[in-house]
Order: structure tokens, then sequence, then C-alpha cells
């Protein structure tokens, strides 16, 4: 263990990992594994002690997506049975946010399905926005709305939007092996557009369709080169009626090894376990809090998500507090007082009843706190 305390004490003087190093990481023994975790959870709380950040989805437009993403249940063909409706109004939308808000929700994040905004979609999400905004003055609010267009960026950025999302997912070289309707390049040019808009950039991965670790590692470094602020990792939910279903290819401790690489990669960024995190890292849960420091609460976009108070009972169980709205996260604060920080086995069981649809709307219906 001698490697991981090395690259501990480089992080916190500021440094990254090496590719090497995340390599190693990735393929640890067992028998290592809570070393690592505990390697990565020293960089963790070094950044952000004990703080957790919750993000609350809100489903805008769901399904009859023109996308042939393989992973998702909402593609070009799905049978997946997974909701479909067209754009909820700006009041629709506040309702569920203040649900995700009243939980202890710091940012909220607006989605809606299809290959990309038109200049009347971007209209409509500005009244959302203003919608919640005179509910929730200092929530964030994160916009991920597919390929962006010139000019859509700065026009979130003016509509109040903090922030974009938009997921590279895997290594560029096998993009076109789960998408043939847009590429690799597609989406790393609107991760650039976001930022070059003056938009927060939140772009992450999904684990578990048949990558190699060498993958693994070249897009969590394709993500380092873009500089995002926040890093999800979603962890493959297999939705029957995709091209993916029943790939059950990650364990708990597959999914630990992942997390602690990307922190490691991302220091001082916001790392979030996001979706599938219920059905892949089943009891060790708690564990995925010392090396990420945000969660999705609560439901995902067409599947059903731990219950919001367990997301918050889990939290506190482990010793962490929630981040409040509005409270600065431990790297920007220390950045304003001029503190450096650094840069940027056997597969589970196939079981279908582990997946499940989400039944309702935006999430009006079931607030995460009760």
């Amino acid at each position: 263990m001698d490697l991981f305390d090395t690259l501990v004490e480089r992080l916190l003087a500021g440094g990254r990992a090496t590719r090497d190093e995340a390599r190693a990481v990735l393929a640890c023994a067992d028998g290592d594994l809570l070393d690592v975790v505990a390697a990565a959870g020293r960089v963790r709380r070094h950044f952000f002690g004990d703080r957790v950040k919750l993000n609350y989805l809100v489903n805008l437009k769901s399904g009859r997506c023109p996308e042939d993403c393989g992973y998702c249940s909402q593609r070009l063909g799905a049978t997946s049975g997974a909701l479909s409706y067209t754009w909820l109004g700006p009041r629709q939308a506040a309702d569920a946010a203040s649900a995700g808000v009243a939980a202890g929700a710091k940012r909220v994040c607006l989605v809606a399905s299809g290959r990309g905004p038109t200049d009347r979609d971007i209209d409509r999400v500005a009244r959302t926005v203003d919608a919640i905004r005179e509910r929730h003055e200092s929530v964030e609010v994160c916009a991920c709305l597919g390929l962006l267009g010139d000019g859509q960026a700065e026009r979130l950025r003016e509509a109040g939007v903090n922030s974009y999302n938009h997921n590279l997912n895997t290594a560029g070289e096998r993009y076109a092996d789960i998408c043939t309707t847009h590429t690799y390049a597609d989406r790393a040019s609107t991760v650039r557009r976001a930022r070059a808009g003056g938009l927060s950039a939140c772009s992450g991965l999904i684990a578990g369709m048949g990558e190699s670790d060498d993958d693994l590692v070249d897009v969590a470094f394709a993500l380092a080169d873009l500089a995002p602020d926040s890093v999800p990792v979603n962890f493959l939910i297999p939705f029957d009626g995709t091209p993916m279903a029943g790939r059950w290819e990650l364990t708990p401790q597959r999914c630990l090894r992942i997390l602690a690489m990307v922190r490691f990669v991302f220091p001082d960024v916001e790392v979030r376990v996001a979706g599938g995190r219920e059905i892949h890292l089943r009891s060790l849960q708690p564990l995925a809090l010392h090396v990420a420091n945000a969660i999705f609460l609560g439901d995902y976009l067409t599947s059903e998500g731990q219950a919001g108070r367990a997301d918050l009972d889990m939290i506190a169980d482990a010793g962490f507090v929630v981040e409040a709205a509005g409270e600065p996260t431990l790297p920007a604060a220390r950045r304003a007082a001029g503190v450096p920080v650094g840069a940027g086995g056997s597969p589970a069981p196939a079981r279908a009843d582990l997946v499940r649809l989400r039944r309702r709307g935006a999430g009006t219906e079931l607030p995460p706190n009760a």
C-alpha cells in the first residue's frame, strides 16, 4: 500500500494521479480494497470534510428520444416501458424541485430527453428556472438537455442556469459501440460550449457497459482534460428493451474501485455517485460516501431510486452531514481564502426485479423526505 500512501500525499499537496496509478486502483485485490477506500477517503475529507451534496432530478420531458444510445430506456426503438410525456409546465417543474429542496437538495437538475434543445426549448427552461427561483433563490440549477448549439449556453446562463451536464460516458475509441446517432466529439464539444458560455461543466461516465480498465482510465483522463466542476459516476442500469438488457457485469467491489480511481483523478472536484448505485453497490453504499462527496436524492429519470428518507438516514449513519443550499463547497471556500488545492469479480445475479421503472411523473407524488 506504499503506492497509495505516496499518491495521497501528492494529491493533498496539489498533485494528481498518473494513468498507471489509476490502473493500479482498478486492479487492486479484494483484500486491499478497504485500504484503497480509506486512502480515497483521506483525499475526500481533506477537500470536502464531512459534507455530502444532494442533487435532485426533475425530468422535464421523458421518452421519444431520436438518439440510439444503447444504455438508455428512452432511446429510439426502446421497448422498456419507461414513462413518456411532453414538457412539464413551469409550475409543475417547480413543485417537483421544491420536493427535493425540502429534503435538503442543494442542486436541482433539469433534464429533457432529445438530441438537443431548440430555441423554444431554451425559452421553456428559462420560464421553469424563473418559477424555481421565485421559491428557492439560492438553489443551484443544472440543465441537461443534450447537444448544445451556438449561443445556447449563454442563453441558459442568462436565464439563471448555473451548470450544464453532458456526460462523455465512455472512452472515445469505443463510443461508436454504444451510440451511432452522434459522436464522442459531439459530446466533448458540448462540454466545451457549456464552459465557454459561462456555465459550470458537469460531465461523467457510465461503468458496466463492457469497458476495460484502460477504457475507464481513458475516459477519466479525457474528462480531466475538459476540467469539469462535477463528475457523476453512473453504473449501468440494464433496462429490459434496450441493447444492454441483462448486462450485469459490476460487483460492489468493482464499483468502489471505480469511484476511488475517479476520486484520485479528481481530488478536489465534486464526485457524485449517480444512477445505479442502489442495485450495484447494494449494502456497500455507505462506503461510497467515504469516496464520493455527492449523490442523487431519491428517484432517477426513468427508474426508482432508494427512498429519500433512506438516503438521508444513510448519510447521517455514516457520520456525514448534508451540505446546505448557498453554502460554498470546501474547495471553493479554500480558493476564495487563497489556500491552494489540487488540479482538477463474479457478476451479480441478473435479477430484473432490482430495476424498478418509475411509474410517476416528475416526482411530485413522492417527496424524497417522506
